[in-house]
């Protein structure tokens, strides 16, 4: 699964500054210079910790319902969403050599026919993991 959501934590800080937290992802946390910036830079900021979390192979937390997240007088709570799979998208596109075989045959077919062996092959692997 790589799209998730969590309860957020903000608190202002000064006229317009916030800081972000997620009770459910400790080590998780922004700050933005406005409401709209801190959103952003949250759902960056998750995208970031729970791919950190996939790759390790660690247990993805559970998000703690919004009702029961304990907040200080001047914090208020609410959800963002992230996909970690756009974010390796966006962050993670360097190509990788692979190797792999094919008859002769279809090799030479393909090759006369101008077939691009690496789009194919991604277009492939795309469909097999049903990405679209």
């Amino acid at each position: 699964m790589s799209r998730y959501v969590y309860p957020a934590v903000f608190k202002q800080n000064g006229p317009k500054g916030y800081t972000v937290t997620f009770p459910d992802v400790p080590e998780c946390t922004a700050s933005g210079i406005s409401l709209n910036n801190g959103i952003v830079r949250a759902e960056d900021a998750l995208s970031l910790a729970l791919y950190d979390i996939e790759v390790l192979g660690h247990d993805i937390p559970s998000p703690t319902p919004i009702r029961q997240v304990s907040l200080a007088q001047d914090e208020f709570v609410t959800y963002i969403r992230c996909d970690t799979l756009d974010y390796q998208k966006k962050f993670n596109s360097k190509a990788v050599k692979k190797t792999l075989t094919i008859p002769q045959w279809m090799n030479d077919l393909a090759t006369k026919a101008g077939v691009n062996f690496s789009k194919l092959l991604q277009e492939a692997i795309i469909e097999e993991l049903k990405l679209r």
